[in-house]
């Protein structure tokens, strides 16, 4: 219960920096579409998978390897 609790929160706390550092990069002259809407989904997406990989690789190396407690 405990790690699922962490889990989320490490989640939720890399998302939050990962759309920080999606939204500095500007999609709109990469892809060159008209609808923004197609680029915020984008951002999301990217957002949610660098939030998702980070978040596992800091759960590896702190929580699985024993230093988290």
């Amino acid at each position: 219960m405990i790690y699922s609790l962490v889990k989320y929160i490490v989640f939720v706390l890399c998302f939050i920096v990962s759309v920080y550092a999606c939204s500095s990069i500007q999609f709109e002259k990469i892809c060159k579409v008209q609808k923004s809407g197609k680029v915020i989904t984008l951002m999301f997406l990217l957002s949610f998978v660098l939030a998702y990989l980070s978040t596992q690789a800091i759960l590896d190396l702190t929580i699985f390897n024993g230093f988290g407690g």
